[in-house]
């Protein structure tokens, strides 16, 4: 029995503070605006949020060996797909604790490793949008390059998130690198951590 769904992930969240200019990108041109919250997946689809609990001590485990890191937004690319369109993201520099971070946690949950399942292996990137070819991808990177002001910010918890049929993603648990829980941000429903 299949027991991934794509109404959950394992992810790292930029803090709330930085989002603005994010949501301003994605607000125009992210249909998924309204799913997701900014965020970079290191594992989705994920197990159904009925097994959230007894999945932090595995998640605990697999990251409390990371030491925080600051991760900065700064450039754009893309994703051509085969359908002809291409999505549009953010490139979280440097990649290598991130890669890091998601070989972890895979090898926690090596039945869940679609995010590094590319040819090119995982990854690491938030997106902010769709564009109709790789042609308008490009011509999109360049208008937004010109107004983008790089931001940075520390990396220093996973966050398990989950969505309804009809609702969007919400934090359910935060584990910090420690293995230990994070500070609940502001926008958490009550209990999440």
């Amino acid at each position: 029995m299949e027991r991934k769904t794509h109404k959950s992930a394992l992810c790292l969240i930029p803090p709330e503070g930085t989002w603005e200019p994010i949501q301003a990108i994605r607000e125009v041109h992210d249909r998924q605006f309204e799913r997701w919250m900014p965020h970079v997946n290191l594992l989705y689809p994920f197990l159904p949020a009925r097994e959230f609990e007894a999945q932090i001590p595995v998640i605990a485990r697999a990251v409390q060996e990371i030491r925080p890191f600051l991760v900065r937004l700064a450039a754009f690319s893309f994703f051509q797909h085969p359908s002809g369109g291409a999505t549009v993201w953010l490139r979280p520099e440097p990649a290598e604790p991130l890669i890091r971070l998601q070989q972890d946690l895979e090898r926690a949950f090596p039945e869940l490793g679609d995010t590094s399942r590319s040819a090119g292996g995982f990854t690491p990137h938030l997106s902010v949008g769709q564009a109709s070819s790789a042609a308008h991808a490009r011509r999109l990177i360049e208008r937004l390059e010109r107004e983008w002001s790089p931001l940075s910010f520390l990396a220093d918890h996973v966050a398990l998130i989950q969505r309804g049929a009809a609702t969007p993603f919400r934090v359910a648990r935060r584990i910090a690198f420690s293995g230990q829980d994070a500070p609940a941000a502001r926008g958490d429903p009550p209990g999440a951590r």
